[in-house]
């Protein structure tokens, strides 16, 4: 039997929402391993000025404790 556990993470990019949640396993990955999925939980943007300056994920990861 495995035993799973789901962390939160929030991240950012100024490319995209698929880069952004990039970005948010990349940095979980640095101190969590055997990571199995992610399930971007929203999405949202920052505008200045009429602009698009960031694109924002809140994103659940689970990974397995072993």
């Amino acid at each position: 039997m495995s035993v799973l556990k789901v962390i939160e993470v929030l991240a950012d990019s100024d490319k995209s929402w698929e880069d952004a949640t990039k970005n948010a396993i990349k940095h979980a990955s640095k101190t969590v391993n055997h990571i199995k999925s992610a399930f971007v939980q929203s999405q949202s943007v920052v505008i200045d000025d009429n602009e698009v300056e960031k694109y924002r994920v809140n994103v659940k990861i689970t990974f397995e404790v072993k």
